[in-house]
């Protein structure tokens, strides 16, 4: 009976050992399965970090593109703005020198009016339609003032 005892526990050895192989084989498919979704997973993360990798690329480019765009259009607006500021300061200076020669014009009729006496009954007012004052006929204003108050008394 012994020996039925031993067989019956060597054939459970047998059982537990097929069954512990079993298990291990079982423990191995699954080692292997998870290290395979492993390999996708890692793949699959690689393959977006490489596409977002991209994506920044592709803005970088972008925004050099526009950035250059607006560099472009900065320099543009501010030779437009040196230019209007160079017509301006000229347009100032053109202001002053012709409100000097209105100043000197209206002083010699002022004294033209005050020596009317003296040289006729003649008054010099500033006439409404003149030459000078119509817009379109601007080259008199680059033209010299030959005539002065102190050549006038002189005669």
């Amino acid at each position: 009976m012994a020996s039925s005892s031993g067989t019956s526990s060597g054939s459970s050895l047998l059982q537990n050992s097929g069954s512990e192989e079993d298990l291990q084989a079982l423990m191995d498919q699954r080692k292997r399965k998870r290290m395979i979704s492993n390999r996708e997973s890692a793949r699959r993360s690689r393959m977006r970090k490489q596409k977002h990798l991209d994506d920044l690329v592709s803005q970088v480019a972008q925004l050099r593109k526009e950035n250059q765009q607006i560099l472009t259009s900065v320099n543009i607006t501010t030779q437009q703005y040196l230019s209007v500021e160079a017509e301006n300061s000229v347009l100032r200076a053109q202001v002053g020198e012709l409100s000097h020669r209105l100043e000197s014009l209206n002083e010699i009729i002022e004294v033209l009016n005050a020596s009317s006496g003296v040289y006729g009954s003649t008054n010099f007012i500033e006439p409404a339609n003149s030459f000078f004052f119509n817009p379109l006929n601007m080259s008199y204003m680059n033209q010299p003032i030959m005539a002065s108050a102190d050549n006038i008394l002189q005669c």
